[in-house]
């Protein structure tokens, strides 16, 4: 499996409950955090639905 790095780039100030408890499976707390995950089927559905708020680089 390929290999992703995923940083939060906007505050989830004002995203829904659902949104937020994504970011936190994700493992992003905080601002300009990078974090490393396998490009399952299962983050990269995270990653697509939390789009406006990471952006995502292959490694």
């Amino acid at each position: 499996m390929a290999k992703i790095k995923v940083k939060q780039v906007k505050s989830t100030i004002g995203s829904t409950k659902r949104q937020k408890a994504t970011m936190q499976a994700l493992g992003l707390k905080k601002m300009n955090q990078v974090v490393e995950h396998e490009a399952t089927p299962q983050i990269l559905g995270m990653v697509e639905k939390l789009k406006h708020l990471v952006t995502v680089e292959e490694v």
